[in-house]
Order: C-alpha cells, then structure tokens, then sequence
C-alpha cells in the first residue's frame, strides 16, 4: 500500500476491535486465542504461517508449487519471492528486481530512497509461454515489468511503461491476454498488448463510495467465469469487486472484512493479500497483519464460496482463526530451507534472504571465505552508509550472531551488527588512534520525511584485542510492549557479555517495513578498510 495516501482512519483501524464480518464460523475445536503460539494440533497449521515482514502480498500456485511476492521498499534487490509446497512452510527463492536502477536515490548517492521503491507489487505466471511476470510501478511515475523462466533468475526488465499502475494487479486471463488492475479509491483496468510490452486499452471500472473511504492493493482473478478485483482498505477491511460481463466490468462491490479481530496479539486486522486455489480445489486467503515493531506478517486462512459466487472467509468464533486444518496438497518432494540457522557466505553469490540498504557497491564486498565488506562510505551516519546488508527479524524472538574478523580495521571506521529502521541501535567495533573497543551505540533516528535526526551515541563500551569477536543482537518484535533489543559479545565464541542498556524498538507504522539485523562497515575518515564476517546464525529460543 502507498505511502502518500494513508487516511487518518488507519491509525483508528489499527485499534479497532469489532465491527461487520461476513464469514462462516468453524466449529469450536480451532482455536481461537490470539495469543497462542503453541505447536498446532496435529493436521493444522498455526498463524502467522511465517512471523517474519513480508507484505503486500501476492499469491499463486504453479503446478505443484506455490510462489509469494512481498514488497521491500528500498532494500536491493527488491520484490523478494517465497516458494512452498503446503502455503504454510515457506523458503526463500529470488528476487524480481535485481536492483534498484530508478535513479542515485537508490545509489545513497546524493539522495536516499527510504520508504520508497518496491511496494504493492504483482506475480503472475504465464502458461503459454512459460514465463513469470512481476509487475510494479516506481515513484508514481513508470510501471516497469519484469520476467524470468523460473523465479531463481535470471530476471530481465521486460518493458518500462509510461503509466503509473499504482498497486497493481497483474491477471493472465484464461485467454492469454494481460490485464492489470489498480488505482487507489478509483480502480482502473488496462489492457496490456499480447507481448506485454504496451498498453493497449484502460477504463475506469468502479469508484470507492464515500462511505467507505479508500481502496486500493488491487489483485485481479478470473474465478468460475466471473472477474474479481480484490482490493484492501488501509488497515482494516478487504473487499471484493465482482463482474458478470467480463474485466472491464461493469463490478459490484461486497465487503470481505471489516474490523475483524486478527490471530497475532497486539496485531493488526488481516488485508491486503491474495487468493488461491490448492490442486484439490480448494480456496485460501493469505494476507498480513499489522505487528510492528517486527513488520507486516502473513496469515492463512480458508475461503469458501456462496452460491452466487462470492468469497467467505472462514472464521473461528467470529475471528481469524489462530490455527485452521492443514490444505490438503500432495506430499512435498522436498522440504524448504528453513528460516532460521546458519550462514557461512560460502558459493559465489548471496543467499536470497539477504538484502542490502539500498543498492550496494559491488566493487566492495566478496563472499566465498565468509562475506568481507571493505568500506564504501565514509560518513558519521549509518543511514548513509552503503553496503550495509540486511536480515528479517524471526518473530516473536530471535538472535542474530556474527563472528567478526576486524584485524584490518582502520582508524575511524565503523563496524557491526545493529536492530536498523528509523529508530536504530547497534553493537559493534570502532577503531580510533589504532586502539580497538566493542561499544553499544543507540540514538540513530529518522524524522518522517527520513532524514537523519540523529547519529548516534555511544551507551556502554570496553576494550578488546586479538582481531576477533562475536556479536549478537537479540529482539523480542512481539507487538506492544516493552520491545526490547539487547546486545552482547563474546571474544571466544562461547561465553557472551551483556554491553549498554535494553533498546526500545519503535512500533510506528510510517517507515511501514519492519526492523531488520543489520550488518554494516563504513568509514568515518577514509577508505581502505575491511572486515571479514566468517558467520551468521539466526536463533529462536
């Protein structure tokens, strides 16, 4: 969802603890507490299927595989991709935009693209010529397309199309030919040419009535003969839009949700997701809630369908069910990579799960013997540093621990593992008059237009040798309060000391993604520098 045309009513929503829901309820049995994150029953699933932040979604089946596609803003590469077998475990499997070439802002060159880039985006797969297609506008000013025959890439830009499709929708109708859906209040369709590359037709199909304020996050179906248009309205109510005489309409509208009481205490109201169908016929809603400090989370859910075709989500005592009964999909002929564990930056290139603040600068950063990151900026301010690499938060609570090689560390430079958004704090190792100390740094802060309000200040320090530490961040992103993130080190692997006081992570939802560990090395005097990090392990308790 955008970023410029966020109502006053989404602070409320938010909130919100009741209000219509049209559903079916299951019977008592599914548990109903928004608070449980025991194991499920056994043949269930428990929400959220994935606690990490990937929003914005989009959700299809090929074959025997489901593919996911989630917004990144102005990390890089953006438009990330989930793969699963089951719609409850998932993987990390590639990126739709390699990188961020929308101008210097994506660069940290001269400008910054913060709360900009990869939002709202489209996955779609093309049967006939075997091709996936994402889809997605930049700054409100161009829609770029791009495609691949499989969603490990290679990736290629397809087209630019000057139309902005803002939160689109991107359809593969049963006839081969594209359309995409968007807009924001008022809903449009075009038309795309056979080889995607222009436009061939838009229309107007439906303007948001007064009373209900805004809709937009289109995604388009064709379901049973009939079009759909599933649209959100920020953050608490999804609707549908549904024609009898083709795309263009004309569409009658019906509310899915509103005010429905999400799985995730403390969380927001589930929206702004998509539809799909399993191999038994089977139909699915996976969408996201609210849950800052840690982001925007998926949650599944069971759809079925009135007799005059309209979805009804399934609900558990007139909510959002913690856990429902498994899909009934075939066996899987592999499991996914789990979320967690640990990375040792072996192979020629990034895993997928890693993605850099901005665009990096290749020419200063390796991987194969772990992930050396030379210096690329010198700067007093982390928000401008380059080449900072970043990880999702594994909800509730998780611990990121680096093994950091700083033997050759210059003077001034900074390096580290932080808890990054616009309110940030880190824990790492500066170099100054060719002495070395670990230190705890808080007070990195953003205003809301994303510039930097402050730089940080050192908390808690102490003196280490030997070119060798390991450092850890731990974060509870479990919505509300308290929030806390701590950081620690250890100089032998094994024993960990507490460094500088409890961090409060923010919970706003205005920088919309979620904190991230962060591992940075940046310059304050000049180039030259490096650090080797020989290991990454993501942990749950």
């Amino acid at each position: 969802m955008s970023w410029l045309h966020q109502p006053r009513t989404r602070r409320n929503a938010l909130t919100a603890a009741s209000g219509l829901v049209v559903g079916a309820a299951l019977p008592a049995a599914v548990s109903t507490s928004a608070s449980a994150r025991s194991l499920p029953a056994a043949g269930q699933y428990a929400n959220p299927v994935l606690w990490q932040d990937f929003a914005d979604i989009d959700v299809i089946r090929v074959g025997d595989t489901y593919y996911y596609s989630a917004s990144t803003m102005h990390y890089s590469p953006g438009a990330p991709i989930l793969r699963s077998y089951d719609l409850v475990n998932w993987e990390f499997a590639g990126h739709s935009v390699p990188v961020l070439d929308f101008g210097a802002k994506y660069d940290l060159n001269g400008a910054r693209g913060y709360v900009r880039g990869i939002w709202a985006s489209s996955l779609a797969y093309r049967p006939s010529n075997r091709t996936f297609y994402w889809l997605g506008q930049i700054d409100f000013a161009r829609t770029y397309v791009y495609t691949a025959t499989g969603v490990e890439g290679p990736w290629s830009r397809l087209t630019t199309l000057n139309t902005s499709y803002y939160d689109a929708g991107l359809l593969v109708d049963t006839d081969d030919t594209m359309y995409v859906a968007y807009g924001n209040g008022t809903i449009s369709v075009a038309q795309l040419s056979p080889d995607g590359r222009t436009q061939v037709r838009a229309q107007q199909v439906f303007s948001t009535p007064s009373n209900i304020g805004t809709l937009e996050g289109s995604r388009f179906y064709r379901i049973n003969g009939n079009h759909y248009i599933f649209v959100t309205r920020p953050a608490n109510g999804q609707y549908v839009l549904k024609s009898t005489s083709g795309p263009f309409g004309p569409y009658t509208l019906r509310q899915v949700l509103l005010d429905l009481p999400g799985p995730v205490a403390g969380g927001g109201v589930p929206h702004q997701g998509g539809l799909v169908q399993t191999q038994s016929g089977s139909w699915h809603y996976l969408a996201f809630v609210d849950a800052f400090p840690g982001g925007r989370i998926p949650v599944l859910a069971p759809v079925s369908w009135t007799s005059d075709g309209w979805p009804v989500v399934q609900l558990a005592n007139g909510r959002w069910g913690s856990s429902y009964p498994s899909p009934v999909v075939p066996a899987p002929t592999r499991q996914v990579t789990p979320m967690t564990g640990v990375d040792t930056f072996d192979g020629t290139t990034l895993k997928p799960k890693w993605e850099w603040n901005h665009n990096p600068d290749n020419t200063k950063w390796s991987v194969g013997n772990g992930l050396t990151l030379r210096t690329a900026t010198v700067t007093n301010d982390l928000y401008w540093a380059r080449n900072t690499l970043t990880h999702r938060i594994q909800g509730p609570t998780s611990t990121a621990t680096v093994q950091l090689d700083y033997s050759a560390m210059r003077d001034g430079d900074r390096a580290g593992l932080a808890l990054l958004r616009d309110s940030s704090a880190w824990i790492g190792v500066r170099r100054d008059g060719g002495a070395t100390r670990v230190v705890m740094v808080n007070g990195l802060t953003m205003d809301g237009n994303w510039n930097t309000t402050g730089t940080g200040t050192e908390a808690a320090g102490a003196g280490v040798s030997g070119g060798r530490v390991w450092l850890r961040a731990t974060a509870d992103i479990r919505p509300g309060s308290p929030r806390p993130g701590t950081f620690s080190y250890s100089t032998d692997g094994v024993n960990f000391t507490r460094l500088g006081p409890s961090f409060t992570m923010g919970n706003n939802w205005q920088f919309f993604m979620g904190y991230r560990f962060a591992i940075f090395n940046h310059a304050t005097q000049a180039l030259g520098g490096s650090v080797r990090v020989a290991r990454f392990e993501l942990s749950t308790p």
